[in-house]
């Protein structure tokens, strides 16, 4: 039975946020991600291309070294992959600048990524970022008021 180009694309994104994210594959990152990689919405300080996904990764992997998503649901339209997941970590090292708490956060996230030819060419996401910081702070939160 063969896979569809949706189902294929699927996969690949899942082995990211299964092997790479959760488990710090760093030599499977190289092959998931083509070399002209662009994050459309990168996180700040971070630049656009696959180094800048690969020093998001390391930086997430530092801080929360149990790093893992549960990934709820995927759907896929052709080469785009979008994904609903709640990333999970024990806060073990400096992360935006808040020292380790030891705390145990989630957060979710909706991404896109659109594969081609088996590598990841782009990525377009959302994480609720307000929340895992309200966690590290200990529910205090930022103050955006």
């Amino acid at each position: 039975m063969t896979m569809s180009a949706s189902e294929a694309a699927k996969a690949v994104v899942r082995r990211n946020t299964e092997e790479v994210q959760g488990g710090g594959n760093w030599d499977l990152f190289d092959e998931l991600f083509a070399d002209d990689f662009v994050d459309h919405t990168p996180q700040p300080g971070v630049t656009t291309d696959k180094d800048g996904v690969r020093v998001l990764y390391k930086a997430l992997r530092a801080a929360f070294p149990d790093f893992h998503a549960k990934i709820h649901w995927q759907s896929a339209e052709g080469d785009l992959v979008t994904t609903y997941k709640v990333y999970y970590g024990t806060h073990q090292g400096t992360f935006l600048g808040i020292a380790p708490t030891g705390r145990r956060v989630h957060f979710e996230t909706v991404d896109a990524m659109r594969v081609r030819d088996g590598r990841i060419t782009d990525h377009w996401g959302v994480g609720n970022l307000y929340s895992l910081v309200q966690q590290l702070e200990g529910g205090r939160g930022p103050n955006i008021g």
